[in-house]
């Protein structure tokens, strides 16, 4: 019995290696065949979106997607198998998007109304970052979200003038140009606002009277410098988060800075960055009372 649960044992810990690791060619392997089958159920979602196509080879395409469905279905449940503590995956990001990925479908056995919801399925492409291995990125995606942090005041003061000076301009193109020419009420107008400061333009509707062009063409200058000033604060925050980040990592021997955050020696008089020079001057003090009592 003993050997039994060795052998499963010890299967369990080559499967979550090859799943949740790549330092094996197996691993490597795993993730492959996966990226290719992510890839390929895209694709073939895409494929039953297109009404020509879906008449044609439809059922071909719905049993594609069952057969993805199925592989994703025993890759979930071996991940939650294999796993150390298989409720954190569960709960985890990647864990949740697996599960929605491959629910859709069980779920559009019992609520054939649910079609539309199976289009959730299309989250299957946040998959690829993990097999992608992203998550190499983490720090540049944590040093993102300071400076976004860092600039969040900023936007929101920013953007609540934004949007009280929208709502003016909206209710003054309302009284300007009227329901004749299509601002028949303040939101709709206030949309119009919106479409026009960020110079987007989608032409359903369109000031008609000579005023109202005229404060048109002020809001759409003024749109391109809401575009500067939102990257401008952005870029700031960004460049000074970056600053930061990169004087934070000091050589302790010439106590300069500037290194890169993966520097091990210090580009400027070559000591390791991670050496305390205390140590090292004690270090020579001992090698030098051994010589002085060998001598």
């Amino acid at each position: 019995m003993s050997e039994l649960d060795d052998h499963h044992t010890t299967l369990r810990e080559r499967l979550r290696t090859i799943i949740f690791g790549t330092s094996t060619r197996a691993g490597w392997l795993f993730d492959v065949v996966l990226l290719l089958v992510i890839v390929a159920s895209v694709a073939n979602l895409m494929l039953i979106s297109v009404a020509g196509i879906r008449a044609r080879i439809g059922d071909w395409l719905d049993t594609a997607e069952w057969v993805f469905t199925v592989v994703f279905t025993i890759e979930y449940l071996t991940r939650i198998a294999v796993a150390r503590r298989p409720m954190a995956y569960i709960r985890s990001f990647y864990g949740l998007v697996d599960l929605v990925s491959i629910l859709p479908m069980y779920v559009a056995i019992f609520i054939p109304a649910s079609h539309f919801f199976i289009a959730i399925r299309v989250l299957r492409v946040a998959r690829m970052f993990r097999v992608l291995k992203l998550g190499h990125y983490d720090s540049d995606l944590q040093m993102l979200r300071r400076s976004l942090m860092e600039a969040q005041r900023k936007l929101q003061i920013f953007m609540g003038m934004l949007a009280l000076f929208v709502t003016v301009l909206g209710a003054i193109m309302y009284v300007v140009e009227g329901p004749e020419h299509g601002f028949t009420s303040i939101p709709r107008a206030i949309y119009w606002g919106v479409v026009t400061i960020t110079t987007v333009g989608y032409g359903d509707i369109s000031p008609a009277t000579p005023l109202g062009q005229a404060i048109a063409g002020v809001a759409i200058l003024i749109g391109y410098a809401v575009l500067a000033v939102t990257t401008g604060i952005i870029t700031a925050t960004l460049t000074n988060e970056l600053r930061n980040d990169r004087q934070g990592i000091f050589c302790p021997h010439c106590e300069r800075s500037g290194h890169e955050k993966d520097a091990s020696y210090c580009r400027f008089c070559g000591g390791d960055l991670d050496e305390d020079p205390e140590d090292e001057e004690v270090e020579n003090e001992e090698q030098a009372e051994a010589r002085e009592k060998l001598d």
